[in-house]
């Protein structure tokens, strides 16, 4: 039996909210329910500034329950808005619940996106517009948490504050994320993560003008590879035979997906179909488990919400041929500098440098491999400007890096290029 795509609106939409409820019942299973609530409760009382493994602070099981909830959520959100599936609401849910395991919890991302409501409302546009960037705009959650939390000031004040933050946050981040674009033009795919990094330095420079101090913060789970190593391949391994099934052809459609340079913009889901899509995040996703492995790295809550974020981009850009050139950049890196790859911030890095993936896809293999080096450095230094506050860090690293490389890349490649592009002073 073969069934005919496009599949239905409604079971596309089921199909993704089977990934949070995996999680949520698999959560229920490795932590007793009796300690469950004390964990979300925990998640959300923390400050959740990077890096914060939700693993460590509330459990497990709380973890995958907070991050699984907020995604079902989040799927409900654009259900209801009448809006049709594509690759950015894979992307975005795959991102909500990557990120949910360490800084976006059920109380830290409403006010931002109340913020995109309000600016679709403004414009008198639909929020369906800015929805996305609102998903994606929510890196910056733990700055409503730090904003609550300052003990100093009178419960009444600090909510005010964090609605007042929130919203603000939510309402400049549509703008900004359009024009950050043209600056890096598609060839890093963490586009909102560029702009959030932008807000979040203006932010917390106005925070530590005030005299509120951020610490530095490493809450980083070790010691559970199995379980995870079990969970992650079953998941993965079922979206490759759910392809098969969906459409026996779908590997001629993922060789497709093989030879695109994966610019941002790009949807394999409107492009190729679901099948093609969904052989691509499986295969995505057990290659960057089995690379994490391989180094000696520990699978926790910041790794998984690595992978995934892998695995959500790759119906919006990522492949095996643009993807493994970035990683093995950064894995040489570390074998030149101070730092180990399995330091928690190095595997973070290795993970979401795919977010050069278009360089290496458009230009090459020893192109991609010096992004993901020249990645390395600026991931590992940049985040002290925001004090750890966008969760997208690499997003802002990825697009200074992009910025940096790619008119240097196509005035080498195209001599050219200077002389079409004009000077500009």
């Amino acid at each position: 039996m073969q069934i005919q795509r496009p599949l239905s609106r409604n079971i596309s939409f089921l199909l993704l909210a089977l990934v949070p409820a995996y999680f949520i019942v698999a959560g229920f299973f490795i932590q007793p329910i009796g300690e469950i609530w004390r964990g979300i409760v925990n998640i959300v009382r923390e400050p959740d500034f990077l890096i914060t493994d939700y693993f460590v602070i509330g459990g497990v099981g709380a973890a995958f329950i907070n991050a699984g909830v907020l995604t079902l959520l989040c799927i409900g959100i654009v259900y209801a808005l009448g809006m049709e599936m594509d690759g950015h609401t894979v992307t975005s849910a795959c991102l909500m619940f990557g990120f949910s395991l360490f800084g976006k919890n059920v109380m830290n991302i409403w006010l931002i996106l109340l913020g995109v409501f309000l600016y679709a409302k403004y414009h008198k546009t639909s929020v369906s517009s800015y929805i996305y960037i609102g998903f994606y705009g929510t890196s910056l959650s733990p700055i409503i948490t730090q904003v609550m939390q300052m003990g100093h000031l009178a419960l009444p004040y600090r909510i005010f504050l964090c609605i007042f933050t929130g919203i603000t946050i939510g309402f400049v981040l549509p703008p900004l994320c359009t024009h950050v674009h043209y600056a890096h033009k598609g060839y890093s795919l963490y586009n909102v993560g560029f702009a959030a990094g932008i807000i979040g330095t203006v932010v917390v420079s106005i925070l530590k003008s005030l005299g509120i101090q951020i610490e530095s913060r490493l809450f980083w789970y070790t010691g559970s590879n199995q379980i995870f190593i079990i969970l992650l391949s079953v998941l993965f391994g079922c979206m490759i035979l759910c392809a098969c099934f969906i459409d026996r052809t779908a590997f001629k459609g993922y060789r497709s997906i093989l030879k695109s340079y994966g610019l941002g913009g790009t949807d394999y889901y409107k492009s190729e179909g679901v099948a093609p899509t969904l052989i691509n995040m499986g295969v995505n996703g057990l290659a960057v488990m089995l690379f994490v492995l391989l180094i000696g790295g520990q699978l926790n809550g910041p790794v998984i919400g690595g992978i995934f974020t892998v695995v959500g981009f790759s119906t919006t850009g990522k492949h095996l041929r643009n993807i493994l050139p970035v990683m093995f950049g950064v894995l040489l890196a570390s074998f030149a500098k101070v730092w180990n790859i399995t330091e928690p911030s190095a595997i973070l890095a290795l993970l979401l440098s795919t977010t050069l993936a278009p360089i290496a896809g458009e230009f090459g293999v020893i192109a991609g491999i010096l992004a993901g080096f020249l990645h390395s450095s600026v991931a590992l230094n940049v985040g002290s400007v925001y004090g750890g506050m966008n969760l997208y860090n690499n997003g802002f690293a990825g697009g200074l890096v992009a910025v940096f490389l790619v008119p240097v890349i196509q005035s080498v490649m195209d001599r050219r290029a200077r002389a079409r592009g004009g000077l500009s002073l």
